[in-house]
């Protein structure tokens, strides 16, 4: 599947194309970026939304369920990763001969047609950093084109459809999707062991990194202070940042806080942070997005400003309110070193505050592969209720539950469904608390049904 040659003749103005799934987060702005193209663009989504009105208010033909006389006309198929041959209007398409494209496949190829293409990849960190990028560029009146996996407030949405020379997006390593893609500007965030459904080890995935990076075609950024990284990365020419000094790209005077230091780029000093968001790992984060910046020209000063006025991408350490006192966070980590990187940010931002946190894991497969390192990190909770596992596009084959972790945790509570995670809030949330709740599921709904008890 990777860097298909032959979707490049159907994506060209005049054909026709059926997106399956075009309300997802990443389909929505590809069908509006192909109409833009000149195509004629249809799709089909299981249930209206926003996202679906929107496209036909751009003149998109949308189709609620999926059937199959829904590709009639159609020339090629893109679908989402949800969709699977059993799908009516897969099945359809395989049976007439027509081809089936994935999603990435189709990004990869728009990609060629932009003069900078900066790819943001990383197990974690994609979705604040591919947000911060956008933010400099935006400031840099370069006008991109966006695709990032979550919701930005800036844009008042997940993507945008940009008319200048610049295309900036997450780029995911889950099944090699990143392969598909064609960056002038590769960028490598940090390399850890996650997706142990589909990669074999630490090693398989460090492979696919360097195959990525392989495929920069002006340069790539990658995290020097990370040893998998720069394990990774052997053999290739890369442009290092970090918090070290050995890094081409590095802080200086970095205050306790992590939140405002110097940009050193090749000795010379490039910008001034004052970063909107807290964390090391957000340094780290910020340092990336202006090593790529500094790559591309982008004047020192967008920078600085850029990232003053970036808060934070939806369900990243987001603030959702208070109740009773405490202050209510969402926040999206679900592997072992978010959970780290995010509860060493609220130790240090909120200093001898009790943190009560609610985890839900995300995937069977994740919550096995990755047990006893879950276990360390959320002991580190003063308050513990743990969500059952969120099971995303997994079954149960396994036989784990939350109940598992909650064994091996003295004082925490394992509640089965989200309201008994509310109803935990409500008993145990004191003034002066800092209540998160965290994973890549639903576990947000639990914080937000609590703060909307008087």
């Amino acid at each position: 599947m990777f860097r298909s040659k032959k979707i490049a003749k159907y994506l060209v103005p005049g054909r026709r194309v059926h997106l399956v799934g075009i309300g997802g987060v990443s389909m929505r702005p590809l069908g509006l970026v192909l109409k833009g193209m000149g195509m004629e663009v249809t799709g089909s989504d299981m249930s209206a939304s926003a996202g679906t009105r929107e496209l036909e208010e751009q003149g998109i033909s949308v189709f609620i369920g999926h059937n199959a006389e829904n590709i009639e006309g159609a020339e090629c198929i893109i679908r989402t990763a949800a969709a699977h041959n059993d799908n009516p209007e897969i099945a359809a398409a395989r049976a007439a001969g027509i081809p089936v494209f994935e999603r990435a496949q189709a990004w990869g190829e728009i990609m060629k047609s932009y003069k900078n293409a900066v790819c943001i990849s990383g197990t974690h960190g994609k979705t604040t950093t591919t947000s911060m990028m956008t933010h400099i560029l935006m400031e840099a009146n370069m006008d991109p084109t966006v695709m990032i996996g979550g919701y930005l407030p800036l844009l008042h949405a997940t993507h945008r459809v940009g008319h200048g020379d610049t295309i900036v997006m997450e780029s995911c390593e889950y099944c090699d999707s990143f392969l598909n893609f064609f960056p002038t500007l590769a960028v490598v965030l940090n390399v850890e062991a996650d997706h142990l459904d589909y990669f074999k080890d630490l090693a398989d995935i460090q492979k696919s990194f360097h195959k990525f990076a392989e495929l920069a075609t002006f340069g790539v950024v990658a995290n020097g202070d990370d040893e998998h990284t720069t394990q990774a990365m052997q053999g290739i020419d890369y442009v290092s940042f970090g918090l070290k000094e050995t890094n081409r790209i590095h802080a200086d005077n970095m205050c306790p806080d992590w939140r405002h230091f110097d940009v050193i780029c090749d000795g010379e000093f490039y910008c001034h942070l004052d970063m909107g968001v807290m964390g090391r790992h957000n340094a780290l984060n910020g340092l990336a997005a202006a090593a790529a910046a500094w790559m591309m020209g982008v004047p020192g000063e967008a920078v600085s400003h850029g990232l003053q006025s970036f808060h934070g991408a939806g369900r990243r350490m987001e603030e959702k309110g208070s109740w009773h006192g405490a202050v209510v966070y969402d926040d999206y980590a679900h592997h072992p070193d978010e959970l780290a990187a995010t509860i060493d940010s609220v130790r240090t931002s909120f200093p001898g505050r009790r943190l009560v946190l609610a985890f839900q894991p995300h995937t069977y497969s994740r919550t096995a592969a990755l047990f006893d390192d879950f276990v360390r990190e959320l002991k580190k909770a003063d308050v513990l209720v743990l969500a059952e596992i969120y099971a995303a596009r997994e079954r149960n084959t396994i036989g784990i539950s939350s109940a598992h972790l909650a064994e091996q945790i003295p004082g925490s509570r394992f509640c089965e469904t989200l309201p008994e995670v509310t109803r935990f809030f409500q008993e145990v949330v004191q003034e002066g608390d800092v209540v998160i709740t965290m994973g890549a599921g639903d576990i947000f709904r639990a914080g937000e049904a609590l703060l909307e008890i008087k």
